[in-house]
């Protein structure tokens, strides 16, 4: 064989034996609570007589199939499932209910708001979130303009922009407020604008206007901002964003959809650029405002990652305004951070509100799920179910596009827990659609423990005299004890006498070689295959090494125990080879080897050396059947022939029935079994008849009255005679 090919073999080998892999037994549980945490198809037999001897404790925690075939009854059987409840499900709305505008509290756009999860180790828990966005929902949006002296022209185009672009937003929504920030850099060297313009002092960022719904008062403001300057070309907008962002009661967020408008014509500084002006602390992500003013300068710049997260934290959408030049650098930033849009500024900013609303629709046509941190051993999967049928997993599973004012769209989340937490407790996590307030609260409890274990007795004598409790059928021992019953101290593990107690005599090996001697009693090794397994007060039994046939462990009809194979009903044999079913000995006649032999291990052993076959039907030196009975139907019926002075003592074993004509015979279909016979005399003339052997053994003739003989009178009058005969007998 190809070396390739022979490796490729050994390694899909190693999958399906890695596939095959049944965890419960691997496992080793010694508790209901650890057989269940193995895995999903885990369960645990309480029953208090469940284990054979020599068996261990973990024998109780198997596959439920395999349970129930090592004689486990379903109501002795421990295995608890996980379950969702819905706590809060109220339906998605519109923003106007029977004409009146809802409140924003009142406005629900995803649905249901909580839920809570009963997470079995292994198996998956499946809800449904549905989002709808609602028409006419409220908009805040900040200006955040780069003001240095690259950015002079723009300043100009951007001082009609609150009035211009309330207007604009007006068929969007009703409810549109606008504020305004601008930015420079740090105001250390070498950062400051030393240029001789007129320019106004450096500064790192200033709030000039919280969010607001006069437009006039943006335009007012806005037009007595001047540009000012530094040394280095990237600019210190980060610092800007970061305080957008946390500071929310000063800047004014609502809890609506916010948009920030980060507007600039040049790169940006980040983490670790501070150190060109001696600043090492970092940026700690907090508002540092004061009288509108950023006063935290001489920290250093965030980091993009940080920026994401206060972002998406205080559900802020951005989009970066900026010109063409820069437009590739802010294409990469805006990959990394989740809902944001690239504009392309004109050369003096006079297309900033169509790059607005652009922007805006694009990012409002997509949603995109997000969940908090998961505790350790959860994960999450989600499957979109979109616009005209368009389903995804995985990553694209998050989020749906191409989103319109009333479109429904829904999420399937499953989330699953691998064993339980350190703590045991219940763990909260949250689900929401990016840039929205509106989120789904979801509760997580992990089912670490049985049913059973409620009622278990500490210190119950069962466990050796209280070393350990009685729960779900076993012992669980306190520390330090070990054993079935917990008869045994750790310390007492291996000693000669104990030992003497595991040998079934002096001569052979302790627990047969197959198990542990603990505590003066064997406990079984465990097998490779979990199927098979070593039992008995020695080990000395198994369940694999019993007679086989066709390479099957007895026969595949039966169960190996103690190496001695128990049939199945209907076989028997020291391999269950031997079935004791008849129907594949049944012969055509419906007679059990054609009543000419008899049916060994469903196999017919012919007693007649003449027959041979599957069935005894098959006699290669016999006469046919016509051929053979021709003899006896002839004098039956004529009176003639061969055996015409012996045929009462000869032809009696069947029953005669006479019709007239060779048409008036049995047809083929008309019962199984049937042979139709033409047979020449001994005056050239043709007779028929059929032969039939009936279910209940019994053989039927019907004879046609009618001869078939060459033309010209009868030869010999004996058959006028016969006929006469015929005719009078029936």
């Amino acid at each position: 064989m190809d070396v390739r090919l022979l490796l490729i073999s050994v390694l899909l080998g190693l999958s399906k034996t890695q596939r095959d892999v049944n965890k419960c037994t691997k496992a080793s549980a010694q508790s209901c609570g650890e057989c269940i945490q193995a895995g999903e198809k885990c369960g645990w037999c309480t029953d208090k007589n469940f284990l054979k001897q020599g068996e261990q404790k973990s024998t109780r925690c198997d596959e439920l199939d395999a349970l129930i075939k090592k004689g486990c009854s379903n109501a002795s059987i421990e295995n608890p499932r996980g379950r969702v409840r819905v706590n809060k499900n109220q339906p998605v709305t519109k923003r106007t209910k029977d004409g009146v505008k809802l409140k924003l509290d009142q406005i629900i756009q995803i649905q249901p708001q909580k839920l809570t999860l009963d997470l079995r180790s292994g198996e998956a828990q499946t809800f449904h979130l549905k989002f709808k966005r609602a028409e006419d929902y409220p908009i805040d949006l900040y200006y955040l303009m780069d003001l240095s002296y690259s950015m002079k022209d723009d300043l100009e185009n951007v001082k009609n922009l609150g009035t211009h672009l309330m207007k604009k937003m007006q068929t969007i929504t009703s409810d549109f407020r606008i504020g305004f920030g601008s930015f420079v850099g740090k105001t250390v060297m070498p950062y400051p604008c030393t240029s001789d313009q007129n320019c106004t002092s450096p500064f790192s960022y200033k709030n000039v206007l919280s969010l607001t719904e006069d437009g006039s008062q943006f335009n007012n403001l806005v037009s007595r901002q001047k540009i000012s300057g530094n040394l280095d070309q990237p600019e210190g907008g980060f610092d800007a964003i970061m305080q957008v962002a946390v500071c929310t009661n000063q800047i004014g967020w609502r809890n609506v959809t916010r948009l920030l408008v980060f507007s600039t014509g040049t790169g940006f500084h980040f983490a670790g650029d501070g150190k060109l002006g001696d600043i090492v602390l970092p940026n700690d992500g907090k508002c540092h405002l004061q009288d509108n003013m950023y006063t935290r300068s001489h920290y250093d710049y965030p980091s993009i990652a940080h920026l994401v997260q206060k972002l998406s934290e205080n559900n802020i959408q951005t989009i970066f305004a900026v010109t063409e030049k820069f437009q590739p650098v802010y294409q990469e930033l805006k990959n990394l951070i989740p809902k944001s849009a690239v504009g392309t500024l004109s050369s003096d900013s006079n297309n900033v509100i169509d790059l607005i609303i652009d922007a805006y629709n694009s990012l409002s046509s997509e949603v995109i799920l997000e969940n908090s941190r998961l505790p350790e051993g959860v994960s999450i999967s989600y499957v979109s179910h979109c616009k005209n049928g368009v389903s995804e997993k995985g990553e694209n599973g998050r989020k749906c596009s191409n989103i319109s004012i009333g479109d429904e769209v829904t999420f399937e989340v499953a989330i699953t827990a691998k064993g339980c937490p350190s703590n045991g407790k219940s763990e909260t996590i949250k689900i929401k659609p990016l840039g929205f307030t509106e989120e789904v609260e979801i509760v997580l409890n992990f089912i670490c423990e049985c049913e059973c274990h409620k009622d278990g007795i500490p210190n119950s004598p069962v466990c050796h005299f209280g070393n350990g409790t009685l729960e779900c059928g076993a012992c669980r021992c306190n520390e330090g004890r070990i054993g079935r019953t917990c008869e045994c101290s750790k310390d007492e593990v291996r000693t000669e006498d104990l030992d003497a107690n595991c040998r079934m005599d002096i001569d052979t090996d302790i627990c047969s070689n197959n198990g542990d001697c603990v505590c003066g009693t064997c406990e079984c090794k465990k097998r490779d295959n979990p199927e098979e397994r070593y039992s008995g007060k020695f080990c000395e039994c198994d369940n694999f090494n019993c007679d086989r046939f066709n390479n099957k462990l007895c026969g595949g009809h039966g169960r190996c125990e103690c190496r001695k194979c128990i049939c199945d009903p209907n076989y028997t044999g020291s391999a269950c080879d031997c079935s004791l079913d008849t129907s594949t000995c049944l012969a055509s006649n419906k007679q059990i080897c054609n009543g000419r032999g008899t049916c060994e291990c469903g196999a017919c052993k012919c007693s007649d050396p003449k027959f041979q076959g599957p069935t005894c039907e098959i006699c290669p030196t016999c006469p046919g059947v016509c051929t053979e009975h021709k003899d006896c139907v002839q004098c039956r019926a004529f009176g003639t022939g061969d055996k015409k002075d012996t045929c009462e003592k000869e032809c009696s074993g069947f029953d005669l029935i006479a019709v007239k004509k060779k048409e008036d015979l049995p047809q083929p279909n008309d019962q199984p079994y049937i042979n139709h016979c033409k047979e020449r005399d001994a005056n050239d003339c043709w007779f028929f008849f059929t032969y039939t052997t009936k279910e209940d053994s019994t053989i039927e003739v019907q004879m046609a009255e009618d001869l078939e003989c060459p033309s010209g009178p009868f030869k010999n009058r004996g058959y006028k005679e016969a006929t006469l005969k015929l005719y009078t007998r029936f």
